[in-house]
């Protein structure tokens, strides 16, 4: 996975994460990434600072480092969760009949998101529907 910051015509900044850069070229090539602020689909890369890993430099284990970036993982899927909460509706587990719709056109174009089975994921894939898989981390109580 990886992640880019990203820019829309009226300057709206976000993030989104992709498989691979190849994914994010073809998927903005087609206008399927959209900012999720005003859905302008007309997107660039932003300017990024690299993440680089330093944690051996600073006299860390291993485990030290790897357990710091599963924190910084899971910083980063819960801020998607909250991006995606505030800016999408949930259609819970008809996210596959809905996701349909706003591909034939039956429906009017909307960010949505839900469960969707396995199969209801392969059957979407074979169809072309372009849609993203999420990682949902569970709320903490802390």
């Amino acid at each position: 996975m990886i992640v880019f910051n990203l820019r829309c015509s009226k300057d709206h900044v976000f993030e989104a994460w992709f498989n691979s850069s190849k994914t994010y070229e073809t998927q903005a090539s087609t206008g399927g990434v959209v900012c999720p602020h005003c859905g302008d689909a007309n997107v660039v890369k932003a300017p990024m600072a690299p993440n680089v890993a330093t944690g051996r430099s600073r006299g860390l284990s291993e485990i030290d480092v790897e357990n710091e970036h599963a924190i910084q993982g899971r910083k980063v899927l819960a801020k998607l969760r909250e991006e995606i909460e505030a800016n999408c509706s949930y259609v819970g587990d008809k996210f596959a009949e809905e996701a349909r719709k706003i591909h034939y056109g039956e429906t009017k174009s909307a960010n949505i998101y839900g469960e969707a089975t396995t199969a209801e994921e392969r059957e979407l894939h074979e169809e072309g529907v372009t849609f993203g898989r999420i990682p949902w981390l569970p709320r903490s109580d802390s």
